[in-house]
């Protein structure tokens, strides 16, 4: 079991509580550490270069990417609390991204410190659980680091990988070839349209039933996502990923391109691999908030891996 932390606001430190919070064991990843790894293929739309010039997202390529749950390595894929993640790595040498998306529209924190605080608050005690008080007293001080769990609570449980919307949280700075910038968010989109399941069948399934779902929907032809670009307006609150920007599920969005899952892939391609959301290239930008500073820190240490 890790260490608690100690209140130090570093990127280790935040790595070090997300472990001790949810019990997670040395040797496997701070979050997200329940996965599948997939191979497969980016094919870009004739829009693609009007939002940007990276070759990424322009030109066709191969795709390795990872299928995740969050939480409790214990925790049952039915368990509508955990976050479902998608990441994704598109181009080839000397053009690759790395892209990290999950099943909400926002984080949990706003900040390094308020991230830290936000776990330190959720430390189980001598029975192996949190404190409610010390969750209530923090979450009334800090109410944006509910936005999360209000929208994952309000939706039902998710039926398939293949089913599921994931966004980027992060507002990203993309240059097209004419040298205009904007900031897009991403969004990827399940070509079938969002899978769910009723409580009845949420309670029925079993605990690894999304794993067993994917390999079976592969196996019986690929699966895709429409991947978005969300288009920023003046005002946009790009440096707070806690909130989301006003109107964002009615604005205009321009889809980049069409993600085709073919295969799943040993695990130990994607555990190599690392994805690591620094690695974006030319025509993609770092976003300037806080966490993603702190999240490419801890990649880039390979904290996370």
């Amino acid at each position: 079991m890790p260490k608690p932390p100690t209140g130090t606001v570093t990127p280790a430190s935040i790595v070090e509580a997300m472990k001790a919070a949810t019990h997670g064991p040395s040797g496997v990843r701070a979050s997200f550490a329940r996965g599948q790894c997939v191979r497969g293929t980016y094919l870009p739309s004739d829009r693609a270069k009007e939002i940007t010039k990276c070759r990424s997202f322009t030109t066709p390529s191969r795709v390795l990417g990872r299928f995740t749950v969050d939480g409790n390595l214990g925790a049952a894929d039915a368990d509508r609390r955990m976050l479902r993640g998608f990441s994704f790595r598109l181009g080839s040498n000397g053009h690759r991204s790395d892209i990290l998306t999950q099943s909400a529209p926002v984080h949990y924190a706003r900040t390094p410190a308020q991230m830290l605080g936000f776990l330190e608050a959720r430390m189980p005690g001598p029975d192996g659980n949190p404190d409610p008080a010390k969750v209530a007293a923090f979450s009334a001080a800090n109410p944006e680091t509910l936005h999360q769990a209000d929208h994952v609570g309000a939706r039902p449980p998710t039926a398939s990988f293949a089913g599921t919307t994931y966004w980027g949280v992060h507002a990203f700075p993309a240059t097209n070839a004419k040298g205009e910038t904007r900031f897009i968010k991403f969004k990827v989109s399940p070509v079938g349209g969002d899978l769910v399941l009723s409580e009845d069948e949420a309670r029925a399934k079993p605990a690894d039933f999304l794993h067993d779902d994917l390999k079976i929907r592969i196996a019986a032809g690929d699966v895709r996502f429409s991947l978005m670009a969300l288009l920023d307006r003046p005002g946009d609150p790009v440096m707070d990923v806690t909130i989301r920007w006003p109107d964002e599920d009615h604005r205009e969005a321009v889809r980049l391109g069409t993600i085709v899952i073919t295969r799943v892939a040993p695990n130990d391609a994607c555990d190599t691999a690392l994805f690591d959301p620094a690695n974006l290239a030319e025509g993609i930008g770092p976003p300037p908030d806080e966490i993603f500073a702190a999240r490419s820190t801890a990649y880039g240490l390979k904290l996370l891996a």
